[in-house]
C-alpha cells in the first residue's frame, strides 16, 4: 500500500505522543511484549548482535553508465589505498577492505557507535557486459570516493533472420 503525506503526520503525531508521554497505549505495548519474550529469545538476540564479527559490512555504491562507460562510485572516506582490493571476473565485480582506526582499548562504554570499523566486501553483478582487460578498466581513490570505470562491450544488435 503506498504511503500519503497524511499517513506521515500520523505516524509522526503517534511518535510524539510516545516520546511526550501523551500516549500510554504506544509506551505500554512494547514494554509488554519484551515481557511476553522467552528469555531464550531476548538472549540469542543480544548475543546475535553483539556478535558481529563474523559478518564483513555492507559498502554502498552509486552504478550507472554513460554511452560508452559503466562507472561504480563508493564512498570509501577513510581507506587507504593499500587497504582496498577490487576485482572482476565473469562480469562480477568485488570490492572489499579494511576500515581501521575505530577501536580505542581506553573505551570503557559506548555511547553512540553508529561507524563500521573492521573489514567490509561488496559483490555486484554489474548490469551491462563490460571489457575486463586492464586497459579498459580505470578505478580511482579521490576525496573519500572510489570510482572504477569500465568500457562497455560492444555488442551487436540482434539480427532479423528471415522465415522461408
Amino acid at each position: 500500500m503506498a504511503r500519503t503525506n497524511s499517513d506521515d503526520l500520523l505516524m509522526e503525531d503517534d511518535l510524539a505522543a510516545a516520546f511526550l508521554g501523551g500516549d500510554d497505549e504506544l509506551i505500554a505495548a512494547p514494554k509488554e511484549m519484551m515481557e511476553e519474550a522467552p528469555a531464550e529469545v531476548s538472549e540469542t538476540v543480544e548475543d546475535e548482535w553483539e556478535n558481529t564479527d563474523d559478518f564483513p559490512g555492507q559498502l554502498a555504491v552509486d552504478v550507472f553508465e554513460t554511452a560508452d562507460k559503466l562507472v561504480v562510485k563508493a564512498r570509501t572516506a577513510g581507506i587507504s589505498k593499500s587497504d582496498l582490493d577490487v576485482s572482476i571476473s565473469d562480469n562480477i565485480l568485488t570490492i572489499s577492505g579494511v576500515l581501521s582506526g575505530g577501536e580505542d582499548e581506553q573505551t570503557t562504554r559506548w555511547h553512540i557507535q553508529e561507524c563500521y570499523w573492521g573489514e567490509f566486501s561488496r559483490t555486484i553483478a554489474l548490469p551491462v557486459q563490460v571489457r575486463e582487460d586492464e586497459n579498459s578498466v580505470k578505478a580511482e581513490l579521490k576525496d573519500g570516493v572510489l570510482t572504477i570505470s569500465f568500457e562497455k562491450e560492444k555488442v551487436e544488435a540482434p539480427k532479423k533472420i528471415a522465415i522461408q
